[in-house]
């Protein structure tokens, strides 16, 4: 699209082998951010839509390549979460629109879902203004419903050189495990009754 200028991409695994104890199965979440100019940088505009169409857009390359990393099916994917980080030229509702605007058949949350087979609940997300190597810590959060309390995680990302103050960082997480050694009390996946993205 038009808009849209990547600058770059970059994708990363992370997996958890010891939390206490030694994981019968590694805990895995996957990255994948892009570096992208930020077309209303500068200025101000009470329109932001070609920052949705970039949100759409990205949501599904995004949650693509992070699945991909971890080698699995969409209907694999448990944990979902998704964050921004806007150069220090741009706004907060810049994010605001690159991650949360949804038109009925399309936006960041739509096209991030439909990668990764659905959900229900709220994708969980950050997002604000910062400087060239900030950090943006992204929470994660089972995909179809919001109490599952196994899922509840966050990971701290960045991209070194990123974002200047015209760009963006926009970033879509996956996993297919719940936290590391999770094992406080509360809902678990097969207990969801998926009607509400709630419980």
């Amino acid at each position: 699209m038009q808009n849209l200028k990547i600058i770059k991409m970059m994708t990363w695994v992370e997996e958890t082998y010891w939390e206490g104890i030694l994981l019968e199965k590694p805990a895995r979440k996957a990255v994948a951010m892009a570096v992208i100019k930020n077309p209303v940088a500068g200025q101000y505009k009470d329109d932001l839509s070609e920052l949705t169409e970039i949100g759409d857009c990205l949501g599904a390359v995004l949650a693509a390549k992070a699945r991909n990393a971890l080698g699995i099916k969409p209907e694999e994917v448990e944990g979902i979460g998704k964050g921004c980080l806007v150069g220090e030229d741009g706004e907060a509702e810049h994010a605001a629109a690159v991650l949360h605007v949804r038109y009925p058949d399309k936006g960041f949350g739509k096209s991030f879902r439909d990668e990764t087979n659905g959900g229900l609940a709220i994708m969980m997300s950050n997002a604000k203004v910062g400087v060239m190597n900030d950090t943006l810590d992204i929470p994660i959060g089972y995909k179809d419903a919001a109490f599952v309390c196994t899922h509840w995680d966050t990971i701290s990302v960045n991209v070194p050189g990123a974002p200047r103050r015209d760009e963006m960082v926009v970033i879509g997480v996956v996993t297919d495990t719940p936290r590391p050694n999770a094992r406080i009390p509360g809902l678990r996946i097969k207990d969801v009754a998926l009607f509400d993205g709630q419980r």
